[in-house]
């Protein structure tokens, strides 16, 4: 009886130990954005994403925005972008590879212009999540009352300029024509009338004027997606090197397993 309680409890202990090693890939998958909504997830194994979204954040956010814990020449690096392109079309004019990719803005006058000096980056998609961050940039719209003419639902109130409305074009919040969706998720069709959606009237909905952006809808979720992704890697660029480490951990820990697994029987198939 003791000797079958000794085996069941190492056998219990193994896969303890299996699965608490396996706990983070869990809990990554199941993480999430509350209510925000972003499709499709973060992926940092999308190098191209990624080099897409450095070089929006180097020309539309750097110049307000630093990410002062983060080096030129390591993200080049985790991105796949050799050094004298990094300097030739990312890396702004007077600085060196190994900087940190801090802003040009004086903080004293950022205070003045804005209320408040503009946030660091470096860790936002981390501490508000990616899918907040994503929906925050698709929700500026027009607001005259605001200092710079702009609000946003996400943030309602904030103190940023939409530095984006050229590509996104022009949002506002109004009342529009939207199908009726029926509880299966399809548009309610009209019977007499084949293939048309009956439409009803919604207030308080975002739209983009036609032709005041210099993107299509499609074009600019993958602006923006890509930016995001960016900053998503930003915040915590070990996540890369651990993805690439994780599956042999976890292969050579199953593995280690097995023959542990082996040899526990082996000791102990010649006791009664």
């Amino acid at each position: 009886m003791k000797t079958m309680t000794a085996r069941n409890t190492f056998i219990r202990r193994a896969f303890s130990v299996v699965a608490f090693v396996s706990l983070p890939l869990f809990a990554q998958a199941a993480g999430g954005g509350g209510n925000y909504h972003m499709e499709p997830a973060p992926d940092l194994d999308d190098k191209p994403s990624l080099q897409a979204g450095f070089a929006t954040y180097v020309n539309y956010c750097i110049g307000c925005h630093g990410m002062r814990f983060q080096r030129y020449e390591r993200t080049a690096d985790d991105l796949g972008i050799p050094h004298d392109v990094a300097l030739e079309t990312v890396v702004p004019a007077g600085k060196q590879i190994g900087s940190l990719m801090k802003t040009a803005m004086d903080l004293e006058n950022a205070k003045k212009w804005f209320g408040a000096p503009p946030p660091d980056l470096t860790m936002v998609a981390r501490v508000r999540s990616p899918e907040w961050v994503y929906q925050y940039l698709k929700s500026f719209y027009i607001d005259p009352v605001r200092p710079f003419g702009v609000n946003n639902t996400v943030f309602p109130n904030v103190g940023m300029p939409h530095v984006l409305m050229d590509l996104q074009g022009t949002q506002r919040m109004g009342c529009v024509q939207k199908p009726v969706i029926l509880e299966s998720g399809a548009e309610k069709r009209d019977p007499l009338i084949p293939g048309k959606a009956i439409t009803e009237e919604k207030c308080g909905e975002l739209y983009v004027e036609d032709g005041s952006g210099a993107l299509s809808a499609e074009e600019y979720d993958k602006l923006v997606y890509d930016l995001v992704n960016f900053m998503y890697y930003v915040s915590e660029p070990a996540k890369l090197e651990r993805h690439a480490l994780g599956v042999p951990v976890l292969l050579f820990i199953i593995i280690l397993g097995v023959f542990a697994y082996l040899l526990n029987r082996e000791y102990w198939k010649d006791v009664h």
